[in-house]
């Protein structure tokens, strides 16, 4: 007798809830004081209260949990906005929501980001998939570059000017510009603005000015001479 389909789903479900679980206590770990350089499977497992084959049943590895980890993170924060901007008609509106959703999305949880990236520098499994992933950011900048260059909006970008642009959109650039005084927004205007020069497409024009309207300029001139 096979078992009832309500049954495989409650067990469907409590495996996803336990996998939650799991993946909320590496966060929580990461956003917290602890030293990073002792961030473990047994302490993930310690927080999320579960044993620590469990960890292992469900992620097979550090790396595939930080990864899995990785993977909810840019879902909640980066994939949506980047499908946006490549929807966009204009390639210059694409690079613009291009800057904008990564500058977002390095802002959404920039703490566990930060080290998630400083755990790729001490162990080498974790870098690769940490290169990896950005290697993928790369390539969505030459495919805007591209279509810049067959719309006539910039030159064909060379590898060079790939690499730059990788490092300007990269989070380490993101974080230093930043600082603790300028707030997403005002980064994002900054790293476009870079973008922007070393591709040798105009900046984005300000902001036209409100004008009052005429019955408050009109008030406002019998105020004065009043």
């Amino acid at each position: 007798m096979t078992p009832r389909p309500y049954r495989l789903g409650q067990r469907q479900a409590g495996v996803e809830a336990t996998r939650a679980r799991i993946l909320g206590a590496a966060r929580n770990l990461l956003a917290g004081d602890a030293d990073i350089g002792a961030f473990t499977v047994d302490m993930v497992a310690h927080q999320a209260g579960v044993a620590r084959m469990t960890v292992y049943y469900q992620f097979e590895s550090k790396r595939r949990l930080l990864e899995a980890l990785s993977d909810m993170l840019a879902t909640r924060g980066l994939v949506g906005p980047l499908r946006d901007a490549f929807a966009r008609p204009d390639p210059v509106d694409q690079l613009d929501g291009l800057v904008s959703a990564f500058c977002a999305f390095w802002a959404s949880d920039r703490v566990v980001i930060r080290r998630l990236r400083s755990l790729a520098a001490l162990d080498r499994e974790i870098g690769q998939s940490v290169h990896a992933r950005d290697q993928r950011r790369r390539d969505v900048l030459r495919t805007i570059c591209d279509r810049l260059a067959a719309a006539g909006r910039a030159p064909a970008a060379t590898e060079t000017e790939l690499d730059i642009l990788h490092t300007l959109t990269s989070f380490e650039v993101y974080d230093m510009l930043a600082g603790t005084t300028r707030s997403e927004a005002e980064t994002a205007q900054l790293v476009a603005r870079l973008v922007r020069h070393e591709l040798r497409v105009p900046a984005a024009p300000a902001a036209p000015a409100r004008r009052p309207q005429r019955g408050r300029l009109r008030q406002s001139s019998r105020n004065a001479c009043d």
